[in-house]
């Protein structure tokens, strides 16, 4: 599960303080020193039981005429903060089974029943009310190849729930947890750390009854670009795409070329010829995800 976290500071912080507290030059958070740092910035901003209220009520009371570039809102995520030095702050609001915004947007709205990793690491730490309950899981990413339908062994931890000042560490690429509704309306604050490779690392969507990944759920510009140059493209835009199929490092942009390029296919043998080529890439994800292709073309019997 998410490490846990102990700091007993007892100083507050507003959102300005915090930011400069993590500095230019931002964290690392696989390192013993930028996992204090940034841990003693979050429970210092925890400790400021007044400024989200505050923000809140300004911005309410102003329309959002002043979000700027420093405040950006979506259906339960507050960005608190300019990206600065690879990190930002935000907030996320967790609504319970009784909230009117649940009950019109409904579980997978705020990511309730949807077991997830990350291909990021972050701070997070309880700000208000009883928490999200989570089912924690763990699973080895290096020896995971990636593709649907694949079981990477997710091996149950426990279930807890981020309470009032309880703080944690989620891993990238270890961490995996279904949340459930909290008792309340509950809010968290996180220290978030984005590196500009991340991106290429998948993040995954599993099931938990059979172990299963089920969705990537980080699917990148880059493949969408792809599909769409191949689609609208002529015979340069196949030989990129038949280039990229070969020897592109991204598996996952690798499978994003022999998806696209099946499409453009209208003889079911040429199809699986295709499929073929991929399943012998010698990449594992593309060979378990061609085969499965290759399956689905099979007459039924």
């Amino acid at each position: 599960m998410p490490r846990l976290l102990s700091c007993d500071d007892s100083e507050s912080y507003e959102i300005a303080d915090c930011v400069d507290d993590l500095g230019d030059r931002g964290l690392d958070l696989q390192d013993e020193e930028g996992i204090a740092k940034g841990t003693r910035a979050l429970r210092r901003l925890a400790n400021n039981r007044t400024f989200l209220g505050d923000m809140l009520v300004s911005q309410l009371r102003d329309r959002h005429r002043q979000i700027g570039e420093t405040t950006a809102y979506g259906p339960q995520a507050i960005v608190l903060s300019k990206m600065r030095g690879g990190c930002f702050l935000r907030a996320n609001i967790w609504p319970s089974g009784r909230d009117a915004c649940f009950q019109a947007s409904g579980s997978k709205a705020f990511v309730y029943g949807v077991p997830h990793d990350h291909n990021f690491s972050f701070l997070t730490a309880g700000y208000l009310g009883p928490g999200y309950a989570s089912d924690y899981y763990e699973y080895d990413y290096a020896e995971t190849a990636g593709f649907i339908g694949e079981k990477p062994g997710l091996k149950f931890v426990e279930r807890s729930a981020l309470e009032e000042g309880k703080m944690m560490l989620y891993r990238a690429h270890r961490d995996i947890h279904s949340q459930l509704l909290p008792e309340s309306m509950s809010v968290s604050l996180n220290v978030m750390h984005i590196h500009p490779a991340q991106g290429w690392f998948d993040q995954y969507g599993f099931e938990l009854e059979t172990g299963e990944i089920t969705a990537v759920l980080n699917p990148t510009s880059t493949e969408c670009f792809l599909r769409c140059a191949i689609g609208l493209g002529g015979d340069e835009a196949l030989d990129l795409a038949e280039h990229f199929g070969r020897t592109h490092p991204s598996d996952r942009l690798r499978l994003a070329s022999y998806e696209a390029r099946a499409l453009l296919l209208d003889d079911a043998e040429q199809v699986d010829a295709l499929w073929g080529e991929a399943e012998g890439s010698g990449s594992a994800m593309l060979s378990g995800e061609a085969k499965a292709r290759r399956y689905a073309l099979e007459p039924a019997e």
